[in-house]
Order: C-alpha cells, then structure tokens, then sequence
C-alpha cells in the first residue's frame, strides 16, 4: 500500500498560519453589535466588580499592544480579552476610552469602520500638531519629514522621490543607518504596519514601482497646518503662497487642531 506522503513542516506551519488567519477574521465577522437592551440584560448578570475587571483588561490590552504603534483589531480584542463577555462590548468600549482619556490623556480612535481598527492618540501631542521634525525620537522626525514630501507634492509620490530626498540628507536607503537601522524596511514595512503610510504598487510597471501616501493613523494625528507652518520657515515663505496645500490643510484639520491654529 502507497503511503500518504506527510507534508513538511514548513507546509504545516503555512496551513497553520492559514488557519490561523481564517480564525482570527471569523472572530470578527461572527460578531454583531449588540442592542442597547442586549447589553443591560448583559449588565444584569455581572456584578459591577466583574466589568470593572473587564474594563481594567481592555485598558491593559490597548496600552500594550499601542507600544508597537500598530493598530489594535476588534476581532483580536474579543478574542483575546472580551470572550464570553462579548455582549456587553459596547459598554466595556465605553468604559475603556473614559478611562484611557482621563487617566492617561489617550484618545481611542476608531481609524477604519469597515474593519474595524482603533488607536490610541496622545492629546497633548495632537494638541500640538502630532509628529514634528524637532521630535527627540529620530524615527518620528523621519516620518514628519517624508509625510512632509508627500503633502506638498499633491498626496501621493513614487517611492524614488522619497529615497532621492533621503540621499540628499545622507541617508540612503541602502545602507544600514545607526539611528533608523534598515532605512527601507521601517518605511515601506513598519510606518506602513503601524498605518501611517500607505506603499501601494502602480500598475503595469515592469519593474515594479510602488507609490506612498498618507495612511489611516497619519490622517488622524498629523497636522497639515503644522507642515506648512515648517515649510514656511524652511523656505521663509509665506504658507499660504502654497494655494492648494494651504486650502487642504485648513479644510481637513480637526476642531482641537484648528483651535490650537487659531490660538498660535
């Protein structure tokens, strides 16, 4: 008799992580809002002690899983911390962003409605205008820098604008840099991880050219009044000679934004 033939282990491990990624999408898409009455039947049958904890285990899940700056799924929230308790989700969600607003001066953002991402915004820092090129994190200085060249140039830019920019900085994207490490991979993998940029490929290039643009994050927490503001003193320029971006950025600022641009 012909015996099956096992599959290896790195086939295991690609069905596994497979597997693993069908789970975690079904932990979301079988999950419906509950009711307001839903969740106070669901309120009935816990003590007050029992949400609090669940409260506390929510809190505990964003702010370490916010470390990375990557944005934190509701399917991977239920079920890792909610579970069984899924029917009072609206209530814990509640409690949660309270607590991380007024104890911790953290905003719970919603980023994506279709799936469902949220993030946690500083509201000190977006009261100032989000990343700044002054910032003492070097990365983040890097991130407002190339945020900077994609506004200004209309939104979207190939990649080889971005790396161009970089050279004439002494940073090339080749090389190992003792700050940013793989200059490249924190680009196109992480900033694009923790949604700040976007790295899309343009079709029918051979090879291939990909293009960058803000992300979901950048759009919530970066000013744009801030980046004309900077372009204005780099070029001692009046910000509003840029016609386009100047409209962009005071049409699509947010009200705290706009209210620290008008106190300034």
């Amino acid at each position: 008799m012909s015996q099956k033939k096992r599959p290896s282990s790195s086939q295991r491990s690609s069905q596994g992580k497979r597997l693993s990624g069908a789970l975690r999408v079904d932990e979301d898409a079988t999950f419906t809002q509950p009711s307001m009455s839903q969740v106070q039947k669901g309120l009935e049958k816990l003590s007050p002690s029992q949400v609090n904890q669940k409260t506390v285990e929510v809190v505990q899940y964003f702010l370490v899983k916010d470390q990375k700056k990557i944005p934190i799924r509701r399917g991977d929230l239920i079920k890792h911390v909610i579970k069984e308790n899924r029917n009072i989700y609206p209530e814990i969600m509640r409690r949660a962003a309270h607590t991380l607003d007024q104890v911790f001066g953290l905003k719970l953002v919603e980023i994506d409605t279709k799936t469902h991402l949220y993030i946690l915004i500083n509201k000190l820092e977006a009261a100032a205008g989000g990343p700044s090129l002054r910032s003492a994190n070097p990365k983040t200085g890097l991130l407002f820098l190339i945020l900077s060249v994609i506004f200004m140039k209309g939104g979207v830019v190939r990649e080889g604008l971005i790396w161009n920019t970089l050279k004439k900085l002494n940073i090339d994207p080749a090389d190992s840099h003792e700050c940013f490490g793989d200059v490249k991979k924190l680009i196109t993998d992480e900033f694009v991880r923790q949604r700040y940029l976007e790295y899309v490929r343009v079709p029918h290039t051979d090879p291939p050219e990909y293009e960058l643009s803000w992300g979901q994050r950048a759009d919530v927490e970066v000013s744009k009044t801030k980046i004309l503001e900077f372009m204005g003193q780099l070029h001692d320029q009046d910000p509003q000679s840029w016609t386009q971006q100047y409209r962009e950025a005071h049409g699509s600022q947010t009200p705290s934004q706009a209210s620290t641009s008008s106190q300034r």
